[in-house]
């Protein structure tokens, strides 16, 4: 049996094999299948948390997401940006005709086929991602989900060859490289933490001899980390939310009313100026990211009456009400949720398809409206200046 892409180590009375694997090679899951009917461990870790590991075992999930719901409790934009990664890996993955995360799959039917216990040893996405979120700034975040959306919609193709070079990446790791040069905190929670947290899991996983199935990127990280101990419950705290986004999202409407209210006291027809202003701004902007999601008719309408509204209010944003709105009017079917996994290949699927349309409508129509909100409150200060005060 060939031994690469193996690490042996053997460290607290047991063995550690380590498989590093690339997530859409053919030859990662076949070399997983014989390490382990080889190895026949106690114990196979894999590179999974309990969300992605259910969602591996039920492709048909996504029929069963309420929309609504997912509007409802603000996961639009997580659900998108998760969305465009897996149609990455799905993408190179229906180059080489398999599974993507095929190997992660050939770990859970190996385990069982020699009665090993399976282990999920990656942490929480979502822990993850708000970590990654947080560490990186307004204009990092800005980056990073143009990046992702390149990475998805970059239509070159790559050779075996070029694949099997990926197993020195991790897959998340690999669509990110160009922003981890630029923000090397971005290494930290994608990589680091991972590598600790993946390695504290190995080195619990019960038995004598544990094989752990991982993206190759960890591979070294986890060889240093395993010797070490790591608290993972610190590993999987959420980041502090700093009050100062939610500071600047109350003053913001409390400057531009005062402002408005002000001029309506000291000159009525300036008020009138300031508040359609104000109205058209947002209106416009908001109306046009509805639009450019392909919105029906009343939810572009909807979007383009609420948003000066929704601009003053925080806890309302114009893109959960035309998200709403559009998922009312165009319901998605059975159908929309049994083709999600492969109309999010390309952009033409992403705008066809209803149930990523809606997503797309709330995360544009909100762009817009935070677009619109800075424009129109410029604007407001703008003509108030002048016309109060002669600025």
């Amino acid at each position: 049996m060939s031994e690469q892409n193996i690490t042996r180590l053997n460290l607290y009375d047991k063995e550690f094999v380590l498989i590093g694997t690339a997530h859409v090679s053919k030859k990662s899951a076949e070399q997983v299948k014989a390490v382990i009917e080889f190895e026949q461990p106690d114990s196979v870790c894999i590179e999974l948390d309990e969300q992605r590991y259910q969602s591996v075992l039920d492709g048909n999930k996504w029929r069963e997401m309420d929309i609504f719901k997912v509007i409802k409790e603000k996961k639009a934009t997580l659900l998108l940006m998760n969305l465009l990664i897996s149609s990455f890996q799905k993408r190179m993955a229906k180059q080489f005709g398999i599974k993507p995360g095929q190997e992660m799959i050939q770990g859970i039917e190996s385990a069982k086929e020699v009665g090993a216990e399976l282990v999920l040893a990656d942490r929480n996405i979502q822990i993850t991602f708000a970590r990654i979120w947080h560490g990186i700034g307004l204009s990092g975040r800005a980056k990073l989900l143009m990046q992702i959306v390149y990475s998805v919609f970059n239509k070159e193709e790559i050779s075996e060859e070029e694949l099997e070079k990926l197993k020195s990446q991790d897959m998340l790791h690999t669509m990110l490289d160009e922003m981890t040069q630029s923000f090397p905190k971005l290494k930290v929670p994608l990589i680091d933490e991972r590598d600790q947290y993946l390695a504290q899991k190995i080195k619990d996983a019960p038995g004598k001899k544990i094989v752990a199935v991982l993206g190759a990127a960890h591979v070294p990280g986890i060889k240093e980390e395993i010797k070490k101990d790591h608290n993972l419950e610190q590993l999987s705290k959420r980041p502090p939310k700093s009050k100062a986004p939610k500071i600047i999202a109350w003053a913001i409407p409390l400057l531009i009313l005062g402002i408005i209210g002000y001029s309506f006291w000291a000159n009525p027809e300036v008020g009138v100026n300031l508040t359609m202003s104000w109205m058209i701004w947002n209106a416009l902007f908001a109306g046009i990211g509805a639009a450019i999601a392909f919105g029906h008719p009343l939810t572009i309408l909807s979007a383009i009456l609420i948003a000066p509204f929704s601009s003053l209010y925080p806890l309302l944003a114009a893109g959960w009400v035309a998200g709403l709105v559009e998922a009312y009017f165009r319901r998605p079917k059975v159908a929309d949720f049994e083709n999600l996994s492969t109309d999010v290949y390309n952009i033409k699927g992403f705008w066809s398809n209803k149930v990523t349309r809606i997503l797309l409508i709330v995360v544009l129509t909100n762009l817009g409206s935070t677009l619109g909100t800075i424009i129109g409150g410029a604007d407001v200060v703008r003509i108030f200046f002048q016309n109060i005060f002669g600025v």
